[in-house]
């Protein structure tokens, strides 16, 4: 009887054991499977360590219209996101509004916008940037290619913006400022510089300001031709021809949009022009005193990184400005407009590996 007990014992025992283990290996298998969805909270990888985020987000883009300036931005604000591992068709769903330059479309964009469940707007541009604070309330914004913050009525305070609204200006008075005089100091026979403008943009406005301030120091007089929309901008680059002795643009997006009428008619009358944007130069300006359109949008995609992964109010993020700033030079451009390029011109000019293109 008591062998019997003893049999029975061992019996249950090695049973127990052989569950346990069985049951070890089930857990080691589901473990393994479930590797690879283990979610990017229990890691210590710092919020910058590339793919590995298992949240997912949706950010609405407002692009006021398609031109160089506009699209580097857009593509160096989602650069600084993937950099930062919230990749467009993995873990980010975007949806990309262009309103075409059109204000109607511009505030249905808006409109919508504020309708939808978005965990960011980007707004690009300063009507959209309008639109879309004046619409959208309770999904943080941040705002580029924006000329004057402040004057727009986009934000109240730069250093302290508050609400829900930060973001980048793509304006430093100081660039403008630069520029009238290299235009003044280097282009001694230029009296009259022609601007071609729509003045419903108040970013327009503001700098053209700006440069008419500087240039009267110089006794240079600025003469605009007014413009509504880009197909009005050839016919005023043309009504120019004559009048001036070169011309420039600000960052008008109705003007730059249509920058390819007023670069031939530059180079079939041999007239200098300058621009306030790297890319219009990089198109066939001849010069300008400015930056990178891609590195202004990875700016301030860093700072959705900030507002996306750190939950940061972007009302408490200041508004930043373009610091870094150099004279650009195009030498075919040049040469289409009949300029002749100085060593007094190129010394203007700090980073010339970058920044003076063949």
């Amino acid at each position: 009887m008591k062998k019997k007990n003893i049999w029975a014992g061992l019996s249950l025992c090695l049973m127990l054991v052989a569950a346990g283990c069985g049951n070890n290996n089930a857990a080691n298998t589901e473990n393994a499977a479930n590797a690879g969805n283990t979610p990017a909270t229990t890691t210590n990888a710092p919020a910058n360590a590339g793919a590995g985020d298992a949240k997912s987000y949706k950010i609405a883009i407002s692009q006021y219209v398609e031109h160089p300036s506009l699209d580097a931005t857009r593509e160096g604000f989602l650069a600084a996101l993937k950099d930062a591992g919230i990749v467009e068709g993995d873990n980010l769903k975007v949806d990309l509004e262009n309103a075409q330059a059109d204000q109607a479309n511009n505030l249905s964009i808006a409109q919508k916008i504020a309708g939808d469940k978005n965990d960011l707007v980007l707004a690009i541009a300063t009507p959209s940037a309008q639109s879309i604070v004046q619409n959208v309330k309770d999904t943080p914004i941040l705002f580029a290619a924006v000329t004057d913050p402040l004057d727009a009525k986009i934000v109240t305070d730069l250093e302290h913006p508050g609400g829900n609204v930060s973001g980048a200006s793509d304006t430093n008075p100081e660039a403008i400022t630069r520029l009238m005089n290299f235009i003044a100091t280097q282009f001694p026979n230029v009296k009259k510089l022609g601007l071609v403008i729509n003045e419903g943009e108040p970013n327009a406005v503001v700098m053209a300001d700006i440069a008419k301030k500087e240039l009267d120091k110089h006794g240079i007089e600025l003469v605009k031709a007014a413009i509504t929309n880009t197909s009005e901008v050839k016919q005023a680059a043309e009504s120019l021809v004559g009048r001036v002795d070169a011309f420039y643009i600000t960052l008008d997006n109705s003007v730059v949009s249509g920058v390819d009428a007023i670069i031939q008619t530059a180079n079939d009358n041999k007239i200098p022009f300058f621009s306030a944007d790297r890319d219009t130069v990089e198109k066939g300006a001849f010069a300008t005193v400015g930056f990178k359109y891609y590195d202004h949008g990875y700016q301030v995609g860093e700072m959705a990184v900030e507002v996306l992964k750190n939950g940061t109010s972007p009302g408490d993020m200041k508004v930043t400005m373009q610091e870094k700033l150099d004279v650009i030079l195009n030498l075919k451009a040049a040469a289409a407009q009949g300029i002749e390029v100085t060593d007094a011109m190129k010394a203007e000019v700090a980073d010339q590996a970058s920044n003076i293109i063949q």
